[in-house]
């Protein structure tokens, strides 16, 4: 009997202890999310693609400062803006580059990333391995756009970098007059072009949520790839429109260009304000159709 009660006792005491195995998967889930963010980043710049990427878009300020240094430069007024600074400042190199890269090459390059995020897995048939790991799928979404947007850095730093450094090396570096005619040291004005660089990097996150949304739609990333580019590419068209004017503050294109109040004294952080609002609209909206699609679709590969 005693013995009986002792049995007793020993299950009631399994019942009541938690079992060890719960904490230690608990622990585990985070842990599989940074791994599998690791991963991610790890994938992404080690491929050649990625990479080529990279070097068109540090090509891009590297032709525009040769192409004015063996011109002797642009007149006033012509061509993209600060093109006519550069002789005197090598400085507005990166300023003009990202001029240039804002619309087209640098939505051309993260409409690959973003579109190639679910539909590239897809295509590869590694997508169902990933979705019955532990992270599950919503934090496989959420990694999936972090490398997106992980992109936009790179492809943005690497833009400013380039421009500042083949800049430095072709013109002479000085002072810069800032759009309300106050000069600040070199410092301070390429302090001001990474400013524009994270005022740039904010503006394509809403092209990153529409890409991975384009990419939960289907099992070609070419598709996902061409429609977020195309519609990078629309967006900007009807903001030109004069007859279109009511719906202009809604294209997540709008406010690509308002980084020149950073060129001003002092900084007016309005258009920032206006333009991180309407990025993290779109983010929400789009993540939240990828999110509705994603769990609810079949992963037959």
């Amino acid at each position: 009997m005693s013995s009986s009660e002792t049995a007793t006792g020993g299950g009631a005491g399994a019942e009541a202890a938690p079992p060890h195995p719960v904490p230690t998967a608990n622990r585990a889930r985070p842990a599989a999310g940074w791994s599998l963010l690791w991963s991610e980043l790890s994938v992404l710049f080690r491929r050649w693609r990625t990479w080529a990427m990279l070097a068109a878009l540090a090509a891009i300020p590297i032709l525009i400062a040769i192409a004015v240094r063996l011109t002797g430069g642009a007149r006033a007024g012509r061509g993209p803006a600060f093109l006519d600074q550069i002789t005197a400042n090598g400085l507005f190199v990166g300023f003009t580059a990202l001029v240039v890269c804002v619309p087209l090459f640098l939505p051309l390059t993260v409409g690959v990333v973003a579109g190639d995020t679910i539909a590239g897995e897809a295509s590869h048939g590694t997508l169902r391995y990933l979705v019955i790991a532990p992270a599950g799928r919503l934090r496989l979404l959420a990694v999936k756009y972090a490398g997106a947007a992980a992109f936009c850095i790179a492809g943005t730093l690497v833009v400013i970098v380039a421009g500042s450094a083949i800049g430095a090396i072709l013109f002479p570096i000085g002072p810069v007059t800032l759009l309300s005619g106050t000069q600040v040291g070199p410092l301070d004005a390429f302090g001001r072009l990474l400013m524009i660089g994270a005022y740039v990097v904010v503006s394509l996150l809403g092209l990153c949520a529409i890409g991975l949304f384009f990419s939960t739609l289907t099992d070609v990333p070419v598709g996902a790839m061409a429609a977020t580019i195309v519609l990078s590419v629309v967006s900007q068209v009807l903001d030109q429109l004069p007859q279109l004017e009511a719906l202009h503050p809604w294209l997540f294109s709008h406010y690509w260009f308002g980084f020149a109040d950073f060129l001003r004294d002092p900084v007016s952080w309005d258009a920032f304000g206006s333009n991180a609002l309407l990025q993290l609209g779109y983010v929400a909206v789009f993540g939240a159709l990828a999110v509705g699609r994603f769990t609810t679709k079949d992963i037959l590969s």
